[in-house]
């Protein structure tokens, strides 16, 4: 890879960063990749490290701004870069919403390991990492694509044992994080786990207790320290106004959702 590239990552303090084969990832939405005038062949994987201290009823994602906002700057960015090296060639950076499955590519990449909850883990960062990927025409050798082994964590059977809703055992409908993000009238069952759980707005007991997240290393990034919301209450939502509701995590579902919430644990 590039001299260029590597320096990009190193000045946004992204250290986790690979280039696989397209064909070595798993399509999992190729109706968005349709959309392309392109034939992807490779994507360059990396990872955006988000932990920058506990929460008190919130996921610890959605203590900063969205973190959308983050992934997007970044990747404008490296697509702006990737331009100038490459004018010939073609790029789109995705996050969340990508034609991959990026845990997935972020695993065939050697960036990190699969969890039993279903999360990506890095060596230094643990799960509390986003993983973001930008896809290519260039041929893969020419960006030094690697194909690792995937690896799995220990199996120590503590995120199954601490979910909440027995989903990761095989014995719930959904996970708690959905419950609180789910739109309409929840029932006096959920509503009890939510206070019981201590959540307004998503779950993080599987990565909680995981011992790769037993001393979390915080994020170098600045983004994820800026206007962090650690105990979200009725008065701070009140007083938040349409635009800045707007630039949170939580704000994509709605107001009412998360008012709904906050008056079930009454924040």
């Amino acid at each position: 890879m590039k001299k260029e590239i590597r320096d990009f990552f190193s000045e946004n303090k992204i250290e986790y960063f690979a280039a696989i084969d397209y064909n070595d990832a798993r399509e999992i939405a190729p109706e968005i990749m349709a959309r392309e005038t392109f034939v992807p062949r490779s994507v360059i994987v990396f990872l955006i490290p988000y932990y920058a201290g506990k929460t008190e009823n919130l996921s610890v994602y959605a203590a900063s701004l969205d973190y959308h906002l983050c992934i997007r700057e970044i990747s404008d960015r490296l697509v702006s870069l990737m331009k100038e090296i490459y004018p010939e060639n073609s790029f789109k950076a995705y996050g969340d919403h990508s034609p991959i499955d990026e845990v997935g590519a972020a695993l065939i990449a050697g960036l990190g390991i699969r969890g039993d909850n279903g999360l990506f883990i890095n060596e230094k960062y643990g799960s509390y990492v986003f993983v973001s990927d930008l896809v290519t025409d260039i041929p893969p050798e020419e960006l030094s694509a690697v194909n690792t082994d995937v690896r799995e964590c220990i199996h120590c059977g503590r995120c199954k044992a601490a979910c909440p809703t027995g989903i990761l055992r095989g014995e719930g409908d959904d996970c708690l994080s959905a419950i609180t993000q789910r739109k309409g009238e929840l029932s006096e069952s959920e509503k009890e786990l939510m206070r019981k759980c201590g959540t307004v707005w998503g779950c993080d007991l599987c990565q909680s207790v995981c011992p790769y997240n037993k001393n979390p290393e915080r994020t170098p990034i600045e983004f994820f320290y800026k206007d962090r919301i650690e105990l979200l209450t009725s008065e701070v939502l009140a007083s938040m106004s349409k635009e800045e509701f707007k630039k949170r995590a939580f704000g994509w579902r709605g107001r009412a959702v998360v008012e709904r919430n906050l008056k079930a644990l009454k924040y």
